[in-house]
């Protein structure tokens, strides 16, 4: 699968006038490799801030991309798992997930949509939503990690058995040397 045919070229970016003053640290090409390394990080960074109970979750997720110098679309790609239909039960699963970790059980009250409302559950279940965010994105990513690195392992593996099934079937057999009398 060839996504490179998808993504901007370098030259693209950098003509994009918005980007200008971050164009030196955009055209880093360690950002757009598509390497182990490049990508495994990506997606470990993408699938973390997935699931972070903030708004803009894309913002922290490129910074992170940056500073490690990893693959920024996937990371954007797994970031955008969360968008305005998938938060909902997202954030439900990480609060559950916060409930069972902090070994305690909290039930939120029926829906009154008012602001005092909703800064009183905030402050009932900010704790488990904090805790079961941050266990389900860093497992979501580290999940993503592993599964990137074993692809690459298989694909390296297929490449040398490739290599070595070349290597013998060029090689001339010898012939069939019998001691004859």
């Amino acid at each position: 699968m060839n996504l490179k045919k998808y993504l901007p070229t370098s030259e693209q970016i950098a003509q994009i006038r918005v980007l200008s003053s971050l164009r030196h640290l955009l055209l880093e090409p360690n950002l757009w490799h598509m390497n182990r390394y490049s990508l495994s990080f990506g997606f470990l960074i993408g699938g973390f801030c997935c699931f972070l109970p903030i708004f803009f979750q894309t913002v922290p997720c490129v910074l992170l991309c940056v500073w490690i110098r990893c693959n920024v679309p996937l990371a954007v790609l797994v970031v955008w798992i969360s968008n305005p239909i998938t938060t909902g039960p997202m954030m439900y699963f990480a609060y559950r997930v916060g409930l069972r970790i902090l070994g305690t059980e909290q039930e939120i009250a029926l829906l009154n949509p008012s602001l005092g409302w909703f800064i009183d559950q905030l402050s009932i279940i900010w704790q488990p939503l904090l805790v079961g965010s941050l266990a389900c994105g860093f497992a979501f990513g580290m999940a993503g990690f592993i599964v990137i690195r074993l692809y690459y392992r298989w694909r390296i593996a297929k490449y040398k058995l490739r290599k070595v099934n070349a290597r013998r079937r060029s090689k001339p057999t010898p012939p069939n040397l019998k001691n004859e009398p």
